[in-house]
């Protein structure tokens, strides 16, 4: 793992409140990476719980294509969101 991709980790990983992770979040990314790694995340929880690709994009406003990189992901993707979303 690259260097600084593992400080940043290390660095997620510290944070132990809820404010502090938010206010870190929002001081390292644009309001528009926020809002879109936000947008990642309710993808593939959408699609985990089964709910069809296109009726995902429609609710979340994003492309098909957006959603399908979402459903890759869960399905050839390291195991990241297999992990979270238990």
């Amino acid at each position: 793992m690259d260097q600084f991709v593992n400080e940043l980790v290390e660095t997620i990983l510290s944070l132990k409140k809820k404010e502090i992770a938010l206010a870190f979040l929002q001081n390292i990314l644009t309001p528009a990476e926020l809002d879109e790694i936000a947008t990642r995340l309710q993808i593939v929880k959408l699609l985990k719980k089964g709910v069809p690709q296109r009726e995902v994009a429609k609710k979340l406003g994003v492309s098909i294509g957006t959603v399908s990189r979402g459903a890759r992901e869960l399905k050839y993707g390291v195991p990241g969101f297999k992990n979270v979303l238990k």
